[in-house]
Formats: structure tokens, C-alpha cells, sequence
């Protein structure tokens, strides 16, 4: 065990945060690869992921943060380095008038859920998505033409000086899968969004459509990370990918689903090296015959 680990899981126990040595990153991304973390972390609150992070920065340890894991593709030799897990235990929602704050470890579908049960409209396309509120800030998640930028009005976050911040919609440079803090950096801790009264019958029965097309169209069934491929601008990943036959193309456990193209899932046994060899054969192929450079959507962990 590394000298540090006994530090931190003592600096742990003072913040009540669980901890969890030499930790498989398996069963926490959604992709359900990748090896071993030196340790990973479960933060409570943003005093307790402060101190964390100024621990790490002090000791000069490494760290990564994830949510819910739904948007990362983890290295099969793991991660050198902690990872802060900002879930559960660090998802308050709470909603005043058409106003709802939440943490940045609430799960979006169950924020969607709840504004539903109070008659908010705005985030119905967003049911589905399968990650935090912090993850899909981070990205501006969407669906079915609605993102995150649509309904957020301001946010809180944890700079990389160890300094907390306001920010508003207009100062995160919101765009497609893109904003300040993939661009910069920075912690997310919590974000409230504005939303419109409506008839929460009217909200449900569109979110069940929603959560239709979603099982109808995607491969749920198997571990994934969402969509792999970033849309290029002028068309779609999906259906260049399809355009260029390679709906089935497999690599070990690793197969471009033949139910939507624009996903890469997991058959089974898949490891991170089959998932890369897979990209990188997709890629070179829609470049070959389309021109069209893909770029992937998930973000690595770990050296490959």
C-alpha cells in the first residue's frame, strides 16, 4: 500500500467520506472496463471535496473525478492516482417555485423525475441521460434537441486554485458537448436550473416518450458509454458510420452495435484496448471513405 493511503483514509474518516483502496474502476463506468485506481474516494459535500483536493495537490497525488461514469472509457492498466467519486452521497435537490438547485453527484434522471411531480417543464429530452447533473454540465449533455444549456442559470464550482466560485449560464461558453470547465478545468459542485410551469400529466407523458425512443433505438441492454462518436459538424457519426458498412465491426468483446452504429458496446468481456482498437478502425475508415475525421465523445482515463 502506498505510504499515502493511510493519510488519506484517515483524512477520510474525519470527513466521514467512504474510501475504498486499490478500487476496480469496473463497476463505477458505465462501459463496465478498465483496471484499478491507487484508491477512489466518495465525497459528501464540498468542504469535504475541498480538503480532498487540497490533500492530493499538498501529497502531489493525481486525481480524477467522475459521477456516474456514463461518459468515460477507463485504461485496462487503471488509473495511477485517485479517483473522487461525486455521487450519492453528494445529491441534494431541492426546488423552490421554478427554481431547482441541485448537487453535482443527483442523478439528471431523478432531477428530471422530481421537477416532473412538480409540474416543471424544460428537461423532459434529458430523462434518460445516464449521468450526474455535474457530468452533464460538464459536457452540456442533449438529446433530441434540447442540452443542458436550455435550462441552466447558474452553477458553483471548485476552481484549481482551491477556491469556490459562482458562474452563470452566459459566462460558461456553452456549446456542443462543450463548456468552461471541459475547456479549463474546475470542479463542479452544484447547478440551478430555471424551468417553465407546466402540467406534470403533459411533462410525464413526453418524458415517457422520451425513455421510448431511447429503448427502442439504442442498445441499452449492453454496457456502453453513450455515444462514441462526437457529431461532426454537417452530418451525423451514426450515419457515416453506417454509410461505411461497419454496423457489427467487432474487435475482441468491443462491437459497433448493430441496433445504432453510433454506439461502441460492450458484448461482454470487451477490455479498453479492444473499445481503442475499435475507435481507431472506425475512424480510419470514415476518414478513407468520407473524409470526415471522427473525434471521440468519452473522455480516457488512465494511460493507454
Amino acid at each position: 500500500m502506498l505510504s499515502y493511503i493511510k493519510e488519506l483514509s484517515d483524512l477520510c474518516g474525519k470527513l466521514e467520506c467512504g474510501i475504498i483502496p486499490e478500487c476496480s474502476l469496473k463497476e463505477y463506468n458505465t462501459f463496465r472496463i478498465g483496471g484499478k485506481c491507487q484508491a477512489l474516494v466518495s465525497v459528501n459535500s464540498a468542504d469535504s471535496l475541498l480538503r480532498l483536493v487540497s490533500f492530493m495537490k499538498e501529497k502531489n497525488i493525481n486525481y480524477q473525478v467522475i459521477g456516474r461514469g456514463s461518459n468515460i472509457i477507463v485504461s485496462d492498466k487503471g488509473y495511477d492516482g485517485i479517483i473522487i467519486l461525486v455521487g450519492g452521497d453528494f445529491a441534494d435537490i431541492k426546488i423552490t417555485e421554478n427554481k431547482v438547485f441541485c448537487q453535482a453527484g443527483a442523478k439528471l434522471s431523478a432531477v428530471c423525475l422530481e421537477v416532473q411531480k412538480q409540474g416543471l417543464s424544460g428537461m423532459e429530452n434529458l430523462y434518460g441521460i445516464p449521468g450526474t447533473v455535474g457530468g452533464a454540465l460538464y459536457m452540456n449533455a442533449g438529446a433530441y434537441g434540447s442540452e443542458i444549456s436550455d435550462v441552466i442559470e447558474s452553477a458553483e464550482y471548485l476552481d484549481t486554485d482551491g477556491n469556490i466560485h459562482s458562474i452563470s449560464e452566459s459566462d460558461m461558453n456553452l456549446s456542443y458537448r462543450h463548456s468552461i470547465f471541459s475547456e479549463k478545468g474546475g470542479i463542479i459542485l452544484s447547478a440551478t436550473f430555471r424551468l417553465e410551469k407546466g402540467s406534470p400529466e403533459k411533462i410525464k407523458s413526453a418524458m415517457n416518450e422520451c425513455i421510448a425512443k431511447r429503448r427502442e433505438k439504442q442498445p441499452l441492454e449492453y454496457p456502453s458509454a453513450g455515444s462514441t462518436f462526437k457529431r461532426p459538424e454537417g452530418n451525423y457519426a451514426s450515419k457515416l458510420i453506417d454509410e461505411c458498412g461497419l454496423k457489427g465491426l467487432s474487435c475482441g468483446d468491443a462491437e459497433v452495435s448493430t441496433k445504432h452504429c453510433g454506439f461502441v458496446i460492450n458484448k461482454g468481456n470487451a477490455s479498453c484496448s479492444d473499445v481503442i482498437e475499435l475507435c481507431e478502425k472506425v475512424k480510419a475508415i470514415v476518414k478513407e471513405k468520407t473524409g470526415y475525421m471522427l473525434e471521440l465523445e468519452p473522455v480516457i482515463i488512465g494511460e493507454l
